[in-house]
């Protein structure tokens, strides 16, 4: 048999292990740069050098590499030949003399000009670079596609799509992906040029304009006369009939283009901006990842086989690997790994986590994979099947530092060059260091040594600027232990995200750590996820290169339906078949075994008008209903068996099992191993003698009693205390938890809770922020509002007793802060709370937005007999329907309160748990406007409660884990700690009033003064205009959050959002059209609808503006209604973002107070009665400037039946957004109407008409402000 080679290309490390029939398994991890390290050694000259980890090398392996040589600082020096090497001295032999004497203790590399995989290759075949190879198999995963995604160094790519369409994928889904840099900065594209294409077909499928073939030869030969020779063709509607794909793709074959990928099969299913990028991404990464194979088939002989592993942990031929497939390729060989050595050892589950060098990767096995169709990745949303991963930045290399608050680790990452310090090439502090001072590196089997001094001279620095900042004095084993911890609770977090968050409880899991710095950090990770059992693989530390060795050879079919489930039901069998004989078509392109094959079916179902789906196991197909509720019922908590299910999709991969039996692995007679030596380590802060074991020596039945260190060759492994392991007939250490570690931490040695530990208050800042975090995915997964589930319009928030904000989960930038005012609202109301009491409120008046916005507070009672709540929990969403005068309670035309829908002012919903939901249906239905869809609020308030109740339970978990008094004392220094970093960003600041007016469209006049004396600010609204007739009032909730999302921008950095940002700011706010008095009744009270969505953005430019911070975003959210007695569709659209100092707009983004997602151009095309002709960037619409202000956005919709439409809008004249510092304004957004046969006549900015069939509607949103001079000036 010819050899087997299993080979992982990370990041940094490539691992590769070699199989010989009748051999032993070889093992080698190189540099993925295709280098190897090694550092000079005493006795090394100008003509040879020695260095004594050559000895364990091949005889002859290095004669014809380059020998580069290196300085103590990492600078490259020269390059020399190596003409001959001598294994049993070390010695490499130059071709020709060094200009300098080398240095001992400096590090040189050795390099062939080889690929990685290479190298490995001839290394562990023993062979130099003369020497032929022989005909080998392999078996590879690699981060070659991955890397040249997010380092954008794929191929030039041309775009081939739909007139009209040319930008959607640069608009995407509209969000921003960071709320608080005004220097927006979207991922950049992949796309070189654009085409588009005369075609058009609508949402079933038939054509609306034939492609015009003619002009599409023109455009494409002109296309490739620019050089660029892969096109991505993505058609509006292509994945229903993919007919004007297929001609633009045989025209671009015929042109000469090399790699033409189509969507319909990159990824056949609805969303034109998923499925394009895909297909961009296909185009991208082909010619990269073919050229990268070619390479490493053109120095291996010519009947040699490569497979490489795809996203999906599937095998597939070399010649079949496509670009979208390959970004998680490396990743997924360590869950493959991670399962089938949970299945070796009797588990079938598992939760896998992998500690690298910038990050940890985690997932979960429950007998079979989890793995996700749709996601994002560096930037770009992919539609592949692929592995479910989380990543935490909380690897070998993740930065250590203190933030003049708190300690923090990561996301920085010292990265491979300089790395960690204890490398010694003047890199910062990391977790390996943290690693290292604690002792838990001594048995590492490193190529060079290690540098304590620099550890402990970086260890030395953060504990001077620990005591600088805090007046607290911390010993560097302190501050080590406390890194520690806060990695470790950083990683058992992204644990829960994939358990815990998903309905999954990772105590009845086992746990395997893989990769070189898992088993440093297991068992504490354990200690937390309170799991019993670990499981350390004898090769964790190249888990992932055994994972691609155990992978199957699969193919997946899927056939989009879009149906519902009466109507696709007849079809499901046929269809399954259909997708069988695929897959395995497919599956016999790679020469398997016909016998070895298995299906497994599998069918999407979401409840109509969802976008989220589950998916089911389709046998049997007449319990596939039944089966659905169900899942759905175990995963959110709920089922709505009245609502009818739509077919989304059928899927059926096909399997090819490899013919290796796999032998279970089992506890064998135990003894007790001698130690090699005893060496002290680190636990809790104490230090403790530790036994070390060699892992080769030890054999089955080995019992090792922590606290252990196991010294293995690609990895070091510490037994905890409180642990014990056995070693496993197979090899593996199954550990196991035999008493819980004594949680006297640091905590416990503190003189008062008064004085906040900055280890402490970062891991409960964390944990706080976790919990509203996971409240969010809680009320999104179980909400049934579109707006909550697809456009996000929602925010989770944790509060003290008194209702002052600990932690904000920074959905909605609208809802920061103003949560608080509710909450202390509702405490005024109800002075008497009891547990198990939850309440409901809307009133815009007491801590409100505007109706549709309803918030759910439940207090947290730690025992049932306290009289007072310890905590709250509250969650704000945005219903879709809540009543008023228009269907989507967001009229454009209401003249107060009670036209904009139902008001529930602080009702107490349940008392002592018993539930009211009769009368606030009473509530719903009995308004002088009621709500349309009562059943829809229930059930959204229903999830609300659902959320809240996972934030209790959470916090309730965190006050066992950490006592009440630490919990209610670390929220106050959150709190402070939040207060301090605003007072530092205010002091910045010159002292002094700064002043800035602006107008609403109407003339009306929004004014702030800010005083900013040194650490503190007075920001007075004075001058601003009456209450206005219209509903564009706000209120002092609106402007509190405004406020804070201002403050927060002024920070460079990630602070916790809660009541402390606003600490050092008084707001003077008077009766104004930011302030209007509550009345006695709705019918005489402001209306506020748009003071929320427009209002609110006009504060933040006059806000911005006085501090000249950013020029004016677009100033509205150009919020869209439309609708009639059956059905109501709200969304807000996009603009221009204001430049910067420092940076140009963004274009097509949503700014500031906002950040919900648009619903797809086919998902509405499919939904409603409209059709989108056009969607596009207003190109030259931002303002003009040293920095351009971003360009807003053009969207035309066509009506296909009558409907009425409403538009609430501004920056429609005459008050464009403005420049800052000589730029230039915005422009100003246009409302238009073209009937039809028609020509276009304007809009108001807030108007509502009734359409008719053929009618158009055209909005032209505003560009931002530009910022300086422009530089022809």
């Amino acid at each position: 048999m010819r050899p087997e080679f299993w080979i992982d290309v990370g990041g940094t490390f490539t691992d590769c292990l070699l199989h010989l029939t009748g051999q032993a398994t070889r093992r080698k991890k190189v540099l993925s740069s295709g280098k190897m390290q090694g550092t000079i050694g005493k006795g090394s000259t100008r003509h040879s050098i020695f260095d004594p980890i050559r000895c364990e090398d091949p005889p002859g392996i290095w004669r014809g590499y380059h020998l580069e040589l290196f300085d103590h600082r990492g600078q490259w020096i020269e390059s020399q030949l190596v003409s001959e090497f001598d294994p049993a001295s070390g010695q490499l032999m130059l071709s020709g003399p060094l200009a300098e004497m080398p240095q001992p203790g400096n590090v040189y590399q050795l390099t062939g000009h080889e690929e990685a995989p290479l190298l490995s290759i001839r290394y562990l075949l023993g062979l130099s670079l003369s020497d032929p190879t022989p005909a080998v198999n392999i078996r590879l995963g690699t981060t070659r596609g991955t890397n040249a995604l997010l380092t954008r160094t794929g191929a030039d790519v041309g775009l081939v799509i739909t007139e009209g369409f040319a930008d959607i994928l640069e608009i995407g889904s509209q969000s921003r992906p960071h709320l608080f840099n005004l220097d927006i900065k979207k991922p950049s594209s992949l796309v070189s040029r654009i085409v588009e294409v005369k075609e058009r077909l609508d949402a079933q499928g038939s054509t609306l304009v034939s492609i015009d073939e003619v002009d599409l030869q023109e455009k494409l030969t002109s296309l490739y006369a620019s050089g660029i020779r892969s096109v991505a063709i993505c058609f509006l509607h292509a994945y229903r009939e993919p007919k004007h794909e297929r001609i633009a793709a045989k025209i671009a074959s015929e042109v000469g283009f090399t790699d033409v990928s189509v969507s319909h099969l990159a990824a056949p299913l609805i969303k034109i901006v998923s499925r394009g990028d895909t297909t961009v991404v296909d185009a991208y990464l082909n010619p990269i990842l073919r050229d990268y194979v070619r390479q490493i088939q053109s120095k291996l002989d010519p009947s040699s086989q490569i497979r490489l592993l795809t996203s999906a942990g599937s095998l597939v031929a070399a010649e079949s690997f496509s670009g979208k497939d390959s970004i998680l390729s490396g990743p997924a060989g360590g869950v493959v790994g991670f399962a089938a050595a949970a299945r070796a050892v009797g588990f079938n589950k598992a939760i896998g986590f992998d500690m690298g060098g910038t990050s940890t990767d985690v997932s979960r096995f429950d007998g079979t994979y989890e793995r996700q169709f749709e996601t994002e990745k560096a930037g770009v949303r992919i539609v592949a099947p692929m592995m479910a991963i989380e990543t935490v930045a909380a690897g070998g290399g993740s930065i250590c530092a203190f933030d003049g608050v708190k300690l923090v680790v990561g996301p920085r990452s010292a990265g491979a060059d300089p790395g960690p310090a204890c490398y010694g090439r003047g890199g910062p502090l990391t977790v390996t260091d943290i690693n290292y001072a604690l002792g838990k590196l001594q048995a590492a089997r490193l190529p060079f040594p290690l540098d304590a001094e620099a550890v402990d001279r970086r260890l030395a620095e953060v504990c001077q600027q620990v005591e600088v900042a805090t007046g607290h004095k911390r010993t560097p084993l302190e501050l080590a232990a406390g890194f520690l911890q806060i990695a470790n609770a950083n990683i058992a977090e992204a644990i829960r995200t994939i358990s815990v968050a998903k309905g999954y409880d990772p105590r009845s899991y086992l746990l395997v750590p893989f990769g070189g710095a898992a088993g440093q950090h297991a068992c504490a990770v354990a200690e937390i996820l309170e799991a019993r059992q670990l499981l350390f693989h004898p090769n964790a530390g190249i888990l992932s290169a055994v994972g691609i060795g155990a992978a199957e050879t699969s193919r997946f079919a899927t056939q989009p339906f879009y149906l519902a489930f009466e109507e696709a039901s007849p079809e499901l069998e046929s269809s399954l078949e259909a997708l069988k004989q695929t897959a395995n078509t497919q599956l016999h392109e790679e020469d398997v075994d016909e016998n070895s094959i298995t299906y497994q079916k599998q069918i999407e179902l979401r409840y109509r008008g969802l976008e989220a789906s589950l998916t089911i196991e389709a046998d049997p197909l007449d319990s596939l209903e039944q089966r659905y509720h169900a899942e759905h019922r175990r995963r959110y908590g709920y089922d709505r068996t009245e609502h009818p299910i739509e077919v989304v999709a059928a899927r059926v991969e096909a399997i090819s099992h490899g013919t290796t039996d796999s032998v279970l692995s089992e506890p064998r007679p135990s003894y007790e191993p001698e130690a090699v030596k005893v060496v002290p380590l680190v636990f809790q802060g104490d230090q403790v003698d530790t036994k070390v074991y060699d892992r080769d020596q030890l054999r089955p039945g080995a019992k090792i009693v922590g606290p252990s260190l196991i010294a293995e060759p690609l990895a070091t492994t510490v037994i905890d205390p409180g642990w014990e392991a056995e070693m496993l007939s197979a090899g593996e250490l199954l550990a196991r938890r035999v008493a819980r570690q004594n949680e006297s931490d640091d905590q416990g040695s503190l003189d008062s809770l008064n004085i906040p530990d900055p280890i402490l208050l970062e891991i409960l800042n964390n944990q706080f922020a976790a919990i509203a975090e996971q409240m969010g995915v809680a009320l999104q997964n179980t909400s049934v509002s579109v707006n909550v589930k697809e456009r996000l319009d929602f925010s989770c928030a944790l509060f003290t007793s008194a209702g002052d904000l600990i932690a904000n989960a920074p959905h909605i930038p609208v809802h920061l802060g103003a949560m608080a005012e509710t909450v202390k609202a509702t405490i005024a109301y109800h002075p008497n709370m009891r547990s198990g009491d939850v309440f409901v409120t809307n009133d815009p008046y007491h801590g409100g937005s505007h109706l549709p916005d309803v918030t759910v507070i439940t207090p947290m009672f730690v025992r049932d007999s306290d009289v007072r709540p310890t905590f709250f929990a509250a969650s704000r969403a945005h219903h879709a329907e809540i009543g008023g005068i228009a269907a989507g309670s967001m009229p454009s035309g209401s003249l107060n309160l009670a036209e904009e829908g139902v008001l529930i002012e602080n009702f107490r919903l349940i008392e002592a748990g018993t539930p009211h939901w009769e009368e606030l249906e009473k509530i719903l239905t009995e308004a002088p406007f009621p709500s349309r869809k009562v059943s829809d609020n229930l059930a959204d308030i229903a999830a609300q409660i659902a959320a809240n109740h996972h934030g209790i339970e959470d916090l309730k978990r965190m006050v066992h884990q950490n006592s009440l008094d630490t919990v209610v004392a670390y929220a106050k220094h959150i709190q402070a700690a939040a207060s301090r970093k605003t007072r530092a960003a205010l002091a910045k600041i010159p002292p002094g009033r700064y002043e800035f007016i602006d107008h609403l469209d109407d003339g009306s006049p929004l004014c702030v003064a800010i005083d900013l004396q040194g650490e503190t600010a007075t920001i007075d609204f004075s001058g601003t205009g009456p209450v206005l007739p219209g509903n564009l009032n706000a209120n002092r909730a609106i402007v509190t959050a405004a406020v804070m999302y201002c403050l927060r921008c002024l920070l460079s950095e990630d602070i916790p959002l809660n009541q402390g940002v606003l600490e050092p700011v008084e707001i003077i706010l008077p009766e104004c059209f930011l302030n209007p008095p509550k009345q006695p009744t709705p019918e005489m009270c402001a209306a506020v609808a748009g003071g929320n969505v427009e209002t609110s953005q006009r504060i933040v430019d006059v806000l911005l503006g006085a501090l000249g911070m950013a020029a004016a975003s677009q100033g509205t959210m150009n919020n869209l209604t439309f609708g009639d007695a059956t059905f109501g569709y709200y969304e807000t659209i996009c603009g221009g973002s204001g430049a910067t100092k420092n940076a140009p707009g963004a274009s097509a983004v949503h700014t500031h107070m906002t950040n919900t997602r648009l619903t797809d151009a086919e998902v509405f095309e499919l939904r409603f009665p409209a059709r989108i002709r056009r969607f596009a960037v207003r190109r030259g619409s931002g303002g003009g400037g040293y920095h351009r202000g971003g360009d807003g956005i053009i969207r035309e919709i066509e009506f296909l039946r009558p409907l009425e439409v409403s538009l609430l809008t501004q920056r429609r004249g005459p008050y464009p957004p403005y420049g800052l510092n000589g730029g230039r304004p915005g422009m100003c957004g246009e409302n238009l109407i073209q009937r039809k046969n028609e020509v276009e006549t304007h809009l108001p900015n807030t108007t509502s008409l009734s359409v008719n069939t053929g009618d158009i509607l055209i909005v032209r949103t505003p560009g931002g402000g530009g910022f300086g001079k422009p530089e022809t000036e």
